[in-house]
């Protein structure tokens, strides 16, 4: 199975997507090792995960939900008002 996963920065409010089969794992990875964006912006929560069956279509929904560019939308969907369509 591979998730879509939604972390919110503790400090900024700042929200990052991402696609991976152990989320709880790359959670770790953003708070601790992470030298990119992620870094700046620590501590990080997870406040959305979703299940797929496949990577393709976990992709598909990461470009969907980064095509979206609204932080309104984005809490909309972690807040279950809306739904990520394929």
């Amino acid at each position: 199975m591979h998730y879509l996963y939604i972390l919110k920065s503790k400090i900024t409010n700042k929200y990052y997507i991402g696609v991976s089969e152990n989320v709880q794992r790359r959670l770790e990875f953003h708070n601790t090792i992470e030298k990119g964006f992620t870094s700046r912006y620590r501590p990080w929560e997870l406040v959305y995960i979703q299940e797929f069956k496949n990577k393709s279509d976990a992709l598909k929904a990461e470009k969907k939900l980064k095509s979206w560019k609204s932080k309104v939308l984005i809490e909309k969907l972690i807040n279950k008002e809306i739904e990520i369509s394929l």
